[in-house]
């Protein structure tokens, strides 16, 4: 995708998705600094949210965390089952780019009824619900986005969480300009056109992968952009019983695929079943493979700009209005005061 042909650029959501990197190179890792004392008199960290504003960010920043020495714990839940958890000892993290999620706002008012005194909001407007009713919010740079598909909102707040735990450990966060540069080479490079037709024919749209936040969201994205059914496979999900339901008709990506057990995915799923796998790598591997380069500890940034590339080239070559789903909304559960 681009911004130099009209076929593109007419999107919002295109155009959202190409503010990305100005996005990172602009980032600023101070700008969590001032939650760090409450976090490190606490004994854990809850991030919570609904939709986008948990999936990629929350999860990205938990695998993030769990490759290093342990500091703290690191949670994530949606809003409403975390209703039902004992939180007193977390600060707790609550995302909603609105500022208007009722799920969000729901958890944010019963925590408050408890005494709770560490929430936080993260947030994408100003003067906002959210902004009300908790301790402190940080509001993101990047400006409301049009389309409803959120997309360079959700990296920031990746961004975020990540200059959050690397503070807290005292660790700089280097090399965004690089992710920056990487992130646009990846969002606007050709992609096979045989893959494009593979994925615009499947009935359904499988992704598979690490519990990082990436597949999950891209799953997500799936609905909203190609209005196809999708679904995330954890891990090796796929090799333990759902090829049973699969069809030769449905396509698996799988992003950053294991080096062990390719051989078990062709088997039980090209030959088995009779579907395609697609690869989102940077290597070579036994299947069709979109190839990216490497973003080391920002892999996940650039593994998730690459299916933004995928499904984009998938709705318009199926000539989907990508910026007005029929039933999807900006908002999916709106704050109504009582």
């Amino acid at each position: 995708m681009n911004l130099n042909e009209e076929k593109y650029r007419k999107y919002a959501l295109v155009r959202e998705m190409m503010e990305t990197p100005a996005i990172i190179r602009s980032f600023n890792p101070a700008v969590s600094g001032r939650f760090l004392g409450t976090i490190r008199s606490r004994k854990g960290l809850f991030l919570t949210g609904e939709g986008s504003s948990r999936l990629f960010p929350a999860k990205r920043a938990i695998s993030s965390s769990l490759k290093k020495e342990f500091f703290l714990p690191v949670i994530t839940e949606g809003c409403t089952q975390a209703l039902e958890y004992n939180l007193k000892d977390y600060v707790v993290f609550a995302a909603s780019n609105s500022g208007q999620t009722k799920e969000v706002i729901r958890l944010v008012n019963d925590l408050t009824k408890k005494d709770h005194v560490a929430i936080f909001g993260l947030t994408a407007n100003r003067n906002t619900k959210l902004e009300e009713f908790a301790n402190d919010t940080h509001v993101l740079s990047c400006g409301k986005e049009n389309a409803v598909a959120a997309t360079k909102s959700v990296v920031e707040q990746a961004l975020f969480y990540d200059s959050l735990l690397r503070n807290l450990r005292n660790e700089k966060m280097e090399g965004l300009t690089e992710l920056a540069n990487i992130t646009e080479q990846v969002m606007t490079a050709a992609i096979d056109k045989e893959i494009i037709e593979k994925v615009r024919n499947a009935d359904v749209i499988y992704f598979a992968g690490r519990d990082n936040g990436v597949a999950g969201e891209l799953a997500l994205k799936t609905n909203e952009i190609t209005r196809k059914k999708s679904a995330f496979l954890e891990g090796t999900f796929a090799l333990h019983g759902i090829e049973e339901v699969m069809d030769k008709n449905e396509v698996l990506i799988w992003v950053d695929p294991f080096n062990v057990d390719q051989d078990k995915f062709y088997e039980c799923l090209v030959k088995g079943v009779g579907m395609d796998i697609i690869a989102i790598s940077t290597q070579n591997t036994m299947f069709p493979t979109i190839m990216i380069p490497d973003g080391g500890e920002y892999a996940e940034y650039v593994q998730l700009a690459a299916g933004w590339n995928i499904l984009v080239e998938t709705g318009i070559s199926l000539g989907i209005d990508l910026d007005h789903p029929q039933r999807a909304r900006k908002v999916g559960n709106i704050y109504v005061p009582e």
